[in-house]
């Protein structure tokens, strides 16, 4: 290996570009790239990635690198280029890309730390401060004291910064910097293994003592957890065992593991000619290298076995392979099927799992101990060095577009990277993204079609219930109509499932007072609150803010809020009432919140120990549940009035995912579909199942407004706390943009920007929000014309006002 004198070292800050950074004499055999190393930076010390070695410093004086954070690279060499093309598509800073690629809680840097000096305590006991002086001093009175970013969260007041100054100059208070520690670490284990000594059978020893002795002796090796389960006091006795011979004890590495109950290995089942057809395709394009599938088809179809044996193929090969789910909840049904196969020779990642466990997982990818990934779009920065196929489940879904910080699209990156790797990618989807349907039209990507049901089972014959006869009828029907009613009363009484679906939480939507007309609003966003029953709260479903039950109306003061509108909460009780005998279960985000808790409710459904399943789009898409034989859509319209070009899309998508969870097994599907709009197109293509006729009708409108995938598009979002000044940075931007195009006269009609406007939703966690979007044919253009805007100095000086720049944006409320 050779040992470079400099290496470019990505730093995890908001700055463009790689630093050089000597390599102390002592670190020599240490630094490679892939590793973490702590840099000084400026006035502090920060994490930065290794990128790659030189031989001079480019004739800069350049700072010593001071210490090494790993003993073995978290990323291969040949992935910084992936992560480079990452940062510049994306507008994003290289280190902060890498960053948001690794686990989190990696991060190691000087936090600015506040402290009470002695001075400053004994002004607070004296009691002549201000209350926000008293507020300050409380806080960094406490041992560790309290990080400045604490403080200026906790006082909230736009004077703080200027009173932290002011107290630290009355020596009340010191500002230091402390370096944070990694909130995840690997985790170490002691194992038990016989001393060298034998134990002599004269000397007395206690029972538990005994006990240990016999069963390390039996075991050969033992970690102290296990023994700790047999002998609780195992902790304390080893100790004194070690130190008189009789045991050996060693720390070891160990791995956590997230997976869940064993799994029985299962058999391949023979494929069908479909599926045999389409595996085939591929196996005979390996030669070819990078290509780019669409596998699409009907719900049901046996995407996933066709999956499985790709992987199986890049796998016999010496390769690895990533394959991307969607949903968290997804990805248990996906690792117990690939478990099953493949046994312990996977790794999955995604949030659910605590730091500690993402990063032991990532630890075994990049040491080589798995050849396969499953997880959540994170997992498309899986460490592999050789990656044979790249595979996207469900591949139209939105979870894939990640909406803050780095905010890349999984699904495109799979693209990049398979090309990066020179291996085939397989979106595979039963209705796929306009986006890749336009590829495959344009010859871009190949397309592989499932046009049967696995057994040939038929697809759910759909009914349209039109909402609007039911306008004056009784509440109850208003919601569950007598046709949906009578339909699961006759699914029950076959002892099959029903899934009931309404892609909204709660209980109920929209509270307003009854005295005085007005609705419940969140104190920090522009939207309604929410009640849930469970927690007798109001709840805000995007910045959390809660009111308890009993609230008052903000607005006049008279406790009169009544509770309109329905969610899935409603939906369980109103279902309970009709249905007393049915075991009923709800799969929602709110049942779903603590860990574990989504995979005991698939169980269930899986195991059939319910009847009836209210739930979210979390049980919309990809999940295999055979006794589910009717689904019920309360309201098919709730997002498709949505400001957003990409509603119908989306609409459309969601209704032919949910209906195609009905009829898997033996018997018939039946899909009571809910609708104010039986007539609307997008509504009456879901009806018969056919992607092919809405794509037809909606691809004309994208084309006519010059709407993705026809242009590029750039979302250019302004927030802050105080709304003028949003108003006014947003139009800043606005003329910015205009003095830009007109110094690139070759961008003249070629980029054309809309905007500045409020966001449909104003105010979120009491921040302004504007933005305006920016359209081209070409994405160079779009990309120069956002680095000069970055590197503008009247945004570049902006303070108070945040501007973030959203590539390909998913959602534009």
């Amino acid at each position: 290996m050779i040992q470079w004198p400099f290496m470019d070292v990505a730093v995890t800050l908001p700055v463009t570009g790689s630093f050089v950074y000597a390599v102390p004499d002592f670190l020599a055999d240490s630094c490679v790239p892939g590793m973490r190393v702590l840099v000084p930076f400026g006035r502090r010390r920060v994490t930065g990635y290794i990128l790659a070695g030189r031989p001079d410093s480019g004739g800069y004086t350049a700072k010593k690198i001071l210490d090494v954070l790993d003993d073995h690279p978290l990323f291969p060499e040949n992935e910084i280029p992936f992560f480079t093309w990452v940062s510049r598509y994306y507008i994003h800073p290289l280190g902060e890309t890498i960053k948001a690629a690794l686990p989190p809680g990696l991060d190691r840097q000087d936090v600015a730390c506040i402290f009470a000096t002695e001075q400053g305590k004994t002004a607070l006991d004296s009691g002549t401060l201000t209350p926000t002086e008293a507020k300050i001093l409380d806080m960094a009175g406490k041992n560790q004291g309290a990080s400045r970013k604490q403080v200026i969260q906790a006082v909230n007041s736009p004077s703080v910064r200027s009173l932290i100054r002011k107290m630290t100059d009355r020596e009340y208070i010191s500002v230091c910097a402390v370096l944070k520690k990694e909130a995840a670490s690997v985790r170490r284990e002691k194992f038990i293994s016989p001393g060298k000594k034998i134990p002599d059978p004269d000397t007395k020893m206690s029972k538990k003592r005994l006990q240990i002795l016999s069963i390390v002796k039996e075991k050969n090796e033992i970690s102290l957890t296990a023994l700790r389960s047999q002998v609780p006091t195992a902790p304390k006795l080893i100790t004194f065992l070690e130190a008189d011979g009789l045991v050996t004890v060693t720390l070891r590495r160990v791995f956590r593991d997230p997976l869940g109950d064993p799994v029985e290995p299962d058999t391949p089942p023979q494929l069908t000619p479909e599926q045999a057809e389409v595996a085939a395709v591929v196996r005979g394009n390996l030669e070819k290298g990078f290509v780019p599938y669409l596998l699409s088809g009907v719900t049901s179809s046996g995407k996933t076995e066709v999956y499985m044996r790709l992987v199986a193929d890049a796998v016999e090969q010496g390769r690895s392979a990533i394959v991307l789910v969607p949903e968290i909840a997804l990805i248990s049904q996906t690792e117990r099927r690939f478990r099953a196969r493949f046994g312990e020779n996977i790794a999955v990642i995604h949030s659910m799992l605590t730091h500690g466990e993402r990063l032991d997982q990532w630890r075994r990818i990049s040491l080589g101990k798995v050849s396969i990934v499953i997880g959540a779009r994170s997992a498309i920065f899986a460490p592999f060095e050789n990656v044979g196929i790249i595979i996207v489940d469900e591949e139209h879904d939105g979870s894939y577009k990640q909406e803050t910080g780095l905010r890349y699209n999984a699904r495109d990156l799979a693209v990049v990277r398979a090309r990066m790797c020179h291996c085939p990618v397989v979106l595979g989807s039963a209705t796929p993204s306009i986006q890749t349907f336009h590829n495959v039209r344009t010859g871009r990507f190949v397309q592989l079609t499932l046009h049967r049901r696995v057994n040939n089972n038929p697809l759910p014959v759909i009914t349209l219930v039109d909402l609007k006869k039911y306008k004056e009828a009784k509440p109850m029907d208003r919601i569950i109509t007598p046709e949906l009613a009578r339909a699961i009363r006759a699914c029950l009484e076959k002892g099959n499932q029903a899934l009931i679906f309404l892609n909204r939480r709660g209980f109920a939507s929209f509270p307003a007072c009854k005295a005085c007309d007005k609705p419940l609003h969140c104190r920090y966003c522009d939207v309604t609150m929410t009640f849930h029953l469970g927690q007798r709260k109001y709840k805000c479903h995007l910045c959390g803010f809660c009111l308890p039950e009993s609230t008052a109306c903000p607005e006049c003061g008279k406790k009169t809020i009544h509770n309109f509108g329905f969610g899935t909460e409603k939906i369980e009780t109103m279902l309970k009432a009709m249905f007393p005998d049915a075991r009923l279960a709800r799969m929602d985000q709110d049942s779903t919140a603590k860990k574990g808790s989504a995979l005991r409710l698939l169980k269930s459904i899986r195991n059939r120990t319910v009847d009836l399943i209210v739930g979210t789009q979390m049980l919309a898409k990809g999940h295999d549940f055979p006794a589910i034989t009717l689904v019920g859509i309360i309201c098919a319209d709730l997002s498709m009035n949505l400001p957003d070009f990409r509603a119908g899309e989306r609409t459309f998508q969601l209704l032919a995912q949910v209906a195609g969870r009905a009829g898997r097994g033996d018997e018939p599907g039946t899909v009571i579909m809910q609708t104010y709009n039986p007539d609307h197109f997008t509504i009456e293509a879901s009806r018969r199942q056919d992607y092919v006729e809405f794509f037809n009708h909606e691809i004309p409108f994208r084309k006519a407004l010059k709407y993705p995938p026809f242009t590029r598009m750039v979302q250019i979002k302004i927030s802050g706390r105080e709304q003028d000044k949003v108003a006014h940075h947003a139009q800043k931007v606005a003329d910015i943009l205009a003095n830009l195009l007109e110094t690139m006269p070759e961008d003249a009609g070629v980029v054309e920007f809309l905007g500045p406007i409020e966001s449909p939703i104003q105010r979120i966690s009491s921040r302004f929000r504007w933005q305006l979007l920016v359209k081209s044919s070409s994405f160079h253009r779009i990309s120069s014309l956002m680095r000069a805007l970055q590197n503008h100095p009247d945004i570049k000086g902006a303070k108070t006002v945040a501007l973030g720049i959203d590539v390909d944006p998913y959602s534009l409320m």
